[in-house]
């Protein structure tokens, strides 16, 4: 049994209900969720319902190309994974998928399957990257609005004395309470950054 916290999220959108049953088939032995929609107001429609980690769209449907609905994609989920699809291979159909929808990587069709696995898992580790940089940098904005608002109130206090071995020397006659603060403090965002 899988954990559903853990499992990816993946959105297949064709309007050949075939590719999208053959990519599945191709990827069942991932540990996927599959989403299937055979249209970009169908894939639109579950991505504002539901989580996705990445979408695989086709290049050629009716209605909305693949790049449009990629472009959409990207400026309301932006962290949404993208990639396209395409059974021609032009170069102004890849260059409209990279400029307007950003897309991850660009698929000929028939793709391998064996890259479309291999290129989501590593799309997807590029995301889980791109997150805890996202939750390191708030973590340390968080910790340096901190320091900047203990040093205006006690300037004194962030002065740090080091004895002959290189320890840290607390003074506790001046602001014992605040030092206590502080070092509680400390502790807590260790402990945050440790999960």
């Amino acid at each position: 049994m899988t954990d559903k916290s853990n499992t990816a999220t993946i959105l297949l959108v064709d309007d050949e209900p075939n590719v999208t049953a053959a990519l599945k088939r191709a990827l069942r032995r991932e540990p996927y969720e599959f989403l299937i929609a055979t249209s970009a107001a169908a894939a639109q429609d579950l991505l504002e319902r539901q989580h996705v980690d990445v979408v695989v769209s086709d290049e050629q449907m009716p209605v909305m190309s693949g790049s449009e609905f990629l472009s959409k994609v990207r400026q309301k989920f932006p962290h949404t994974i993208r990639m396209i699809l395409s059974g021609q291979a032009s170069l102004e159909a890849a260059v409209r998928a990279i400029n307007e929808g950003e897309v991850y990587r660009f698929f000929l069709k028939p793709c391998n399957p064996t890259d479309l696995g291999v290129t989501i898992q590593q799309a997807l580790s590029h995301k889980r990257l791109e997150e805890q940089s996202r939750r390191l940098l708030r973590e340390y904005q968080r910790q340096a609005a901190l320091l900047a608002k203990l040093n205006h109130n006690g300037p004194d206090l962030l002065r740090l004395d080091i004895d002959d071995h290189g320890a840290v020397v607390i003074d506790e006659s001046d602001g014992e309470g605040e030092v206590t603060d502080l070092l509680a403090e400390i502790e807590r965002a260790m402990q945050g950054l440790s999960r």
